[in-house]
């Protein structure tokens, strides 16, 4: 057997797996004992020695007393050997591969607890999904994921190194998307100021899914740090929500004095005053009325958020709950107590009655408006009718008087013909 082809095949090996070459011939070289252990007239005990430069293979039978030491050793290489070693030694070597693969996975991810990595997910179900992490598998439990977030076969996500364990059947990493300190690392991969030690984040309070809060404070009087993790128009943040899949990130700057940090960490709410009682750790903050929803927030979760922010119970009022007025669990508004109750329904009660009166006045007014209306209009139908009946009585007044003037005129002229045509000439007429 050439052995110089068997070395080169085997440092191929190594540099495709990632394994020192070192490793794989000590793998070899206890396959070759195991080998060599099986053949007729073997020692019961035995060494083989791999020459790297002439590949050259030499087992040594041993001979040892009773406290183990080597009292004699002779060449004892078969002459067959490299057919039955190979034959051998193909599972040991494979197995020791295996094991030489998990051992350097182990020692590169060892300490890196807190790291970012990238992985495109290999499976996926309600009990955990598998990364592939290019080098190595990670691991990421139905609890570290964020709730209701489908992962897709093939999707490349970032996740958080959780821990690294070592024990069973090789290293295990197990990453999460739902720890608080997911959000550290994701901001700083996309703001600068955070690496440099500008801007520092000193609190995180997380509702994995839903929402964030994060607390940052600058080093540096030049910087704003809130405007640091924004980013210009928002295009930081932008960032780091969009690997969220949308879970809202709230930035507050930290405050020494604690009142105004817990007045920041209830943001977008304002705040009027805060009470704190530091033995309790309490803090009563008072908002304006119609802040009281929004600084609670959805199913609490704003206040939730402030508290594991600031560390402190937060207890919110509005301005009419310090007072001791009791609000309406519909309206969200105070009610008044009964002396200023009653007062205010008699001024409303007045202020109905005038308003009725002024309504009634108006409606009466347009009623005698429309009634004066018909009225005209009915004397001008009536005015009408008697002109048209004095129009008619005239023309009836004046058709007699025509026809007797007619009669006349026709009369005339007959008589006239008349005596012109009885009358001889040169005789006086009698009637003259």
């Amino acid at each position: 057997m050439d052995f110089n082809l068997m070395l080169d095949a085997l440092e191929g090996v190594a540099r495709e797996k990632g394994v020192p070459i070192e490793t794989i011939l000590d793998a070899l070289a206890n396959a070759f004992v195991s080998a060599y252990k099986r053949t007729p007239g073997a020692a019961e005990e035995a060494r083989v020695t791999i020459d790297v430069d002439s590949g050259e293979i030499t087992v040594y039978g041993q001979e040892l007393d009773e406290d183990g030491n080597v009292v004699r050793e002779w060449v004892d290489t078969p002459d067959d050997f490299g057919r039955i070693a190979v034959q051998t030694a193909k599972q040991v070597i494979t197995q020791r591969l295996r094991d030489a693969k998990r051992e350097q996975v182990f020692d590169l991810y060892d300490g890196r607890e807190g790291d970012l990595v990238t992985g495109i997910v290999q499976s996926s179900d309600h009990r955990y999904a598998m990364l592939d992490l290019g080098n190595a598998e990670a691991i990421m439990p139905g609890s570290e994921r964020i709730p209701y977030e489908r992962l897709e076969r093939g999707n490349r996500i970032k996740a958080y190194i959780l821990e690294v364990r070592g024990e069973g059947k090789g290293p295990q990493i197990v990453v999460s998307r739902s720890h608080p300190e997911f959000i550290r690392s994701l901001f700083e991969l996309e703001v600068p100021e955070l690496v440099d030690g500008d801007v520092e984040i000193r609190a995180i309070a997380r509702e994995p899914g839903h929402r964030t809060k994060i607390a940052v404070l600058s080093h540096d009087p030049n910087v704003d740090p809130v405007g640091a993790c924004v980013g210009a128009r928002g295009s930081r943040v932008r960032q780091v929500v969009n690997e969220l899949r949308g879970e809202k990130v709230d930035i507050v700057e930290w405050r020494d004095d604690t009142r105004a940090f817990i007045s920041e960490a209830l943001s977008p709410a304002r705040v009027k005053e805060v009470r704190l009682d530091e033995e309790e750790k309490v803090a009563t903050v008072i908002v304006p009325d119609h802040q009281l929803s929004l600084a609670i927030g959805k199913e609490g979760q704003n206040a939730r958020l402030a508290a594991r922010l600031t560390g402190y119970k937060i207890d919110i009022r509005s301005e009419s709950q310090d007072l001791g007025l009791e609000i309406d669990e519909e309206t969200g508004l105070p009610v008044p107590p009964a002396a200023e109750a009653a007062k205010e329904a008699t001024v409303a009660a007045d202020a109905v009655e005038e308003a009725v009166a002024e309504v009634a006045e108006e409606a009466a007014e347009e009623q005698a408006v429309e009634a004066a209306e018909e009225q005209v209009a009915e004397v001008a139908e009536e005015v009408a009718v008697v002109e048209e009946e004095i129009a008619e009585e005239a023309v009836a007044d004046a058709a007699p008087e025509a026809a007797v003037a007619e009669t006349v005129n026709e009369e005339v002229e007959v008589e006239v013909v008349d005596d012109e045509a009885d009358t001889p000439a040169g005789e006086e007429d009698p009637a003259v």
